[in-house]
């Protein structure tokens, strides 16, 4: 069980990786598959493995309690015959077989452990890779939709990040000084100064006009007639 846990995690590692990486979520899938399936070869392979090795134990078990059993009867022999010092040989042998057998029914246990455990991950890692190459469309939509919608939330990470503020402020009093400034032009026109100076300029000439119409007028007068016809007569 462990083997498995420990095999699904690494998979599901190097896919977030991927993930993280932005790769072709496609890309992503079909390595998933193939390591799954790398997986599902391994266990296979190990399964084989404990089965063989089950077997090897069961004839193992099977010698050790023909060797029990023929030890005992030459142990017995050896007593019927007044041979006790055969008999107590015969013995520690049939002794080191018992604890061979021992140790053997340990080890059978434990690889009928492993084998029970190992063809459960089997057939989990079986159902799961069926599953996937089922969804495999699906996955991949979800897959670029997850690749999307992360790079979407690392732009906004940026926009709401303290530079990018600082950024829009330096923007918007850019903006606010360039509107003040275009009001100013507004309000001043860039020919006011020379229609006042024209202005001014029309105004002396209307003065000198009214200066030389008033001295002509005193020009033309009837007492300046009349002292001219004076002196005309005289």
């Amino acid at each position: 069980m462990g083997f498995f846990t420990r095999t699904m995690d690494i998979i599901n590692s190097n896919i977030n990786a991927a993930l993280d990486k932005a790769e072709d979520p496609e890309k992503m899938i079909k390595m998933m598959v193939r390591e799954m399936e790398d997986t599902l070869i391994e266990l296979k392979s190990s399964l084989a493995e404990k089965l063989s090795l089950k077997a090897k134990i069961g004839k193992d078990l099977a010698y050790n309690r023909e060797k029990i059993e023929l030890w005992t009867n030459r142990a017995e022999l050896a007593v019927q015959k007044n041979r006790d010092d055969l008999g107590k040989e015969a013995l520690q042998v049939k002794k080191q077989f018992e604890n061979d057998l021992i140790y053997l029914d340990k080890e059978q246990e434990h690889t009928d452990q492993i084998i029970s455990e190992t063809r459960v991950n089997v057939m989990k890692l079986e159902e799961k890779l069926e599953e996937v190459l089922q969804k495999q469309r699906i996955l991949i939509q979800r897959g670029m939709h997850a690749v999307e919608k992360k790079k979407v939330n690392t732009l906004v990470r940026e926009a709401d990040s303290n530079k990018a503020i600082l950024r829009f402020d330096q923007l918007e009093s850019r903006i606010e000084r360039m509107e003040a400034e275009a009001e100013i032009q507004g309000l001043t026109r860039p020919d006011l100064e020379s229609e006042i100076i024209s202005l001014q300029n029309e105004s002396l000439m209307d003065d000198e006009l009214a200066k030389l119409k008033a001295k002509m007028k005193k020009q033309n007068t009837p007492e300046k007639k009349n002292e001219k016809t004076v002196e005309k007569q005289a």
